[in-house]
């Protein structure tokens, strides 16, 4: 059906391009490039070892636009799959816009220097795109992705009106490291010591990070501790769902974590402003990511399993109802399959469905738009279909 050019060979790379090449009937071509071509290599030695398919790599620098074009001029792909990182999202879409290819990633935009990650920098390429008779789908991982789309099928048939939604990000994997993250450290815990802020009545609501905890039961998992994060789908959800009256998400994290991240705070860390060392500029945080563990690398370590989804409660035929509708993935049924961590998994499949979704027609409109804009249905039987999943239960324990 249609070519595709995959930028990025982190985890989520190597898992949207397994899934990719799982699904020839939609991905008939595939190339995957990275700055590190090693990266794209090995990522294509396991596809040919694991579905038999040969896929293309290519070395590119996703900073640099003309590289970019040159790049998917040479192959002429249908559409760019977006899995680098977030301070990319922009070059990225502008060589999109000058090659005339279709566009799509799993996370927003957030400039390099600040760790403020907000849609509006993507939003404002709405015009351009629908110019170019071209569409950008952006935040197809699981959340920001899928938890749209859990919205939007519970929109249509579950709810006449949604008034409070959380999301809840539950991940219970144990790698047995001192301290890691789970995916790039850089953007993890830029994300994590960002002031929290929730959607409520109309208006943003700010709180200092971490300042606000809760505890709950999560199916297949148990009891954990969750703190309330900013998080990019809530900015989506709020404008397209107006009747809803407060949005909130919620991640899990272990005190172990916490007292790694304060205290690398405290020592100044976390900074996204370069220092002066032995005569050069570094950034402390991206000097930290180099001395973290690799999240590709904990796959084969990495026992337990993640829960996320919507808690929503809203009206259906004049009563109040509330249902949880969720997924539950398994870091070594992951690893079984594909090499990899759940965290990778649970992003890299919706990439591949929310590509498939576009390059198959499902999903077509010109311009620039979210998971939750469309007719869910479709996505959530690939997620079925894929590996990740979903049930849908009624009246669940509740966030206070």
């Amino acid at each position: 059906m249609a070519r595709v050019l995959i930028i990025g060979a982190g985890g989520v790379g190597s898992v949207v391009a397994h899934k990719c090449a799982q699904n020839p009937e939609v991905f008939t071509e595939i190339m995957l490039a990275s700055r590190t071509v090693s990266k794209c290599d090995a990522i294509a030695a396991s596809i040919k070892e694991r579905t038999g398919r040969i896929i293309e790599t290519a070395r590119v620098n996703a900073d640099d636009v003309p590289q970019l074009v040159g790049l998917i001029k040479r192959y002429k792909p249908v559409m760019v799959i977006n899995v680098a990182l977030p301070y990319q999202d922009l070059t990225i879409m502008d060589a999109c816009l000058e090659a005339g290819v279709h566009y799509m990633d799993t996370a927003n935009y957030e400039p390099l220097d600040v760790a403020k990650f907000e849609y509006k920098w993507q939003w404002a390429y709405q015009q351009k795109f629908k110019d170019a008779g071209l569409m950008a789908l952006l935040g197809s991982g699981f959340d920001p992705g899928v938890t749209n789309v859990f919205a939007a099928y519970a929109q249509k048939h579950l709810f006449d009106e949604i008034h409070v939604l959380d999301i809840i990000d539950c991940n219970a994997g144990d790698h047995g490291q001192p301290f890691a993250t789970n995916f790039n450290p850089e953007v993890n815990l830029r994300e994590v010591s960002a002031p929290g802020s929730y959607w409520e009545d109309g208006h943003w609501i700010e709180i200092p990070a971490m300042s606000i905890h809760r505890e709950y039961d999560f199916p297949q998992v148990g009891r954990k501790d969750m703190y309330l994060l900013h998080h990019e789908e809530i900015e989506a959800l709020a404008r397209n769902l107006p009747e809803v009256k407060r949005i909130r998400f919620f991640m899990t994290f272990g005190q172990s974590y916490l007292t790694h991240m304060k205290c690398l705070e405290n020592v100044g860390m976390l900074s996204t402003t370069p220092v002066e060392f032995n005569g050069q500029q570094i950034v402390p945080i991206q000097f930290l990511k180099t001395l973290l563990p690799d999240p590709a690398s904990l796959g084969p370590r990495t026992v337990g399993k993640t829960n996320i989804g919507c808690i929503i409660t809203g009206v259906k035929d004049g009563k109040e109802k509330t249902i949880y509708i969720y997924n539950v993935c398994d870091h070594q049924e992951c690893y079984k399959e594909l090499g990899c961590q759940a965290v990778a998994y649970t992003t890299g499949v919706p990439a591949m469905i929310g590509a498939a979704m576009v390059l198959s027609g499902q999903w077509n409109k010109k311009g620039v738009y979210t998971t939750d804009e469309f007719d869910p249905d479709p996505y959530m039987q690939m997620l079925n279909e894929y590996g990740l999943p979903w049930v849908v239960e009624e009246n669940p324990e509740t966030v206070a």
